[in-house]
């Protein structure tokens, strides 16, 4: 598993065009799946693909297990006949470069009920036992789920712990009612999962057989208004009468804020998550597998030991470290599922216990770019102090600015040490001498953000850490996938040795 050299590309789904106002799983998807392979890419990294909720988050998700209905394609909806063309005609003026997320749910939600209408009354048996196979496969999760989204809308969007507190501690009775009484919710909730697990199975084949790995991403913690917590309450830290999450996940201060992050994410009950052989937890990991092709588990350094903050803090700066047995789960994971292809997400305070367990179960890790021209020249970034292969090269990730952006805010000397080491010449500007940095380095793997390869400023960049909203709209525009990027990207990739070979 990423034991060969190789590059990729990360660009979330949600970014791609599409005259929806937000990138789904349609046409689009397939045109940058081709670009990849026309510029030897092996690897589309992905963010999490989860249903989003309050700041359109992909690390705040509904469900740790469900997919986002947002990136569900109308037009394949239309192709099956769930949709009529007229119904996809006269949509909103969206905006090209940005996700208005509001617009798009009052447009493709709609949208997506006519599609479950139509199918309740239209679909011949064999389409019917096709989606019935598929909730009978995926049961263990999946009617939780419906459920629990359809609780959401007659709750008009409340957190499950204000709703009545019957139905918010699952009393068996209460369960039985609503369920009965959101019938035809829950019918369209699970029509959803049906249409976006089939939207991207095809995907990800196609991709596939372009020699294209799908990159896919673990948030550590799940959002505490999310199915996963409502429905598992006993594997999280949670006070006992409000349902409030105890301790609270995040990080100290470190270089993207001087207060810390203060996720709110109620951290696991690790004892009782092992009580169950972390049950929960592989089958995580088992459902992403259906996703992907290869998993970042993100914040990583949460399995060995994790920030807790108690409840009632307003930043993270009066948190605890507190030990996770994150031994334990790889092993039992390596027994239970065999030798997974997990890239451990270590960034951040990393410590050498951090370390010693990525290394133990031979995860690789991540090298920034950006990270290595701010302290002398024993930081750990710079590629002439890699010590391993084993790991991913980045100029930048999602939560870091552009690197045009990056540079830009950098002082005048602080540019000059960076052109400098990278001894930029010509007109290629400075995200590609930092791409040809990363690819050239002896990392295994080499990951470039979209944004990077486009050459875009600080407009594009897709997150800012500790930030709640006006995060995860950027979207590139369909001229950006041509032939003469693909070029040159292949050129690079060869150049460098990560060019497709044959290995069998």
């Amino acid at each position: 598993m990423l034991d060969f050299r190789a590059s990729g590309v990360l660009l979330h789904p949600t970014s791609l065009p599409s005259r929806f106002g937000i990138g789904d799983l349609g046409e689009n998807a397939y045109q940058f799946v081709d670009f990849l392979a026309n510029g030897d890419q092996q690897i589309w990294q992905i963010l999490p693909i989860g249903p989003t909720g309050y700041g359109n988050s992909p690390y705040l998700s509904y469900s740790a297990l469900a997919g986002n209905p947002l990136l569900i394609s109308p037009e394949i909806l239309q192709q099956q006949g769930w949709l009529t063309q007229e119904e996809l005609q006269h949509l909103p003026d969206f905006p090209l470069d940005q996700v208005d997320f509001e617009g798009v749910i009052r447009t493709k939600i709609p949208l997506l009920r006519q599609a479950s209408d139509r199918f309740k009354a239209q679909a011949v048996d064999e389409e019917k036992a096709k989606f019935q196979r598929f909730c009978d496969r995926q049961n263990d999760w999946l009617s939780d789920y419906a459920l629990f989204m359809s609780l959401k809308d007659a709750h008009q969007g409340r957190a499950w712990n204000q709703w009545t507190e019957d139905i918010a501690s699952r009393k068996p009775q209460a369960m039985v009612e609503w369920a009965a009484k959101l019938a035809d919710d829950i019918f369209f909730h699970k029509f959803v999962q049906y249409q976006f697990f089939s939207q991207w199975k095809s995907l990800k084949e196609y991709a596939n057989e372009k020699g294209v790995q799908l990159f896919g991403d673990i948030p550590i913690y799940v959002a505490h208004d999310s199915v996963d917590v409502w429905a598992h309450r006993e594997i999280f830290q949670l006070e006992p009468d409000t349902g409030e999450a105890a301790l609270m996940a995040g990080v100290p201060p470190d270089y993207f804020s001087e207060t810390g992050q203060l996720w709110g994410n109620p951290v696991y009950n690790w004892e009782a998550l092992e009580k169950t052989n972390f049950k929960w937890w592989i089958r995580r990991v088992e459902a992403i597998l259906e996703y992907v092709d290869i998993i970042r588990i993100d914040h990583f350094r949460g399995f060995q030991a994790y920030w807790a903050v108690p409840q009632g803090e307003t930043t993270a700066i009066k948190g605890t470290w507190l030990d996770a047995p994150g031994d334990n789960f790889f092993q039992l994971l390596d027994k239970q599922l065999g030798k997974l292809p997990i890239v451990a997400e270590d960034l951040g305070v990393i410590t050498p216990e951090v370390e010693n367990l990525r290394d133990k179960f031979g995860f690789p890790g991540m090298k920034i770019l950006q990270f290595a021209f701010d302290s002398d020249r024993g930081n750990g970034f710079l590629p002439y102090n890699y010590t391993d292969r084993n790991c991913i090269v980045y100029t930048g990730t999602h939560d870091n600015d552009t690197t045009v952006g990056w540079f830009n805010e950098r002082s005048p000397e602080a540019q000059a040490n960076v052109v400098d080491y990278l001894g930029c010449v010509g007109n290629d500007g400075i995200h590609w001498a930092m791409i040809r940095l990363a690819l050239s380095s002896v990392g295994n793997t080499a990951v470039l953000p979209f944004q990077d390869i486009l050459g875009l400023g600080t407009d594009a960049k897709m997150n800012t850490p500790s930030q709640a909203t006006g995060n995860w709209g950027w979207r590139c525009r369909q001229e950006a996938f041509n032939d003469e990027l693909s070029g040159r990207l292949k050129h690079l990739t060869y150049l460098y040795g990560r060019a497709p070979i044959d290995r069998d």
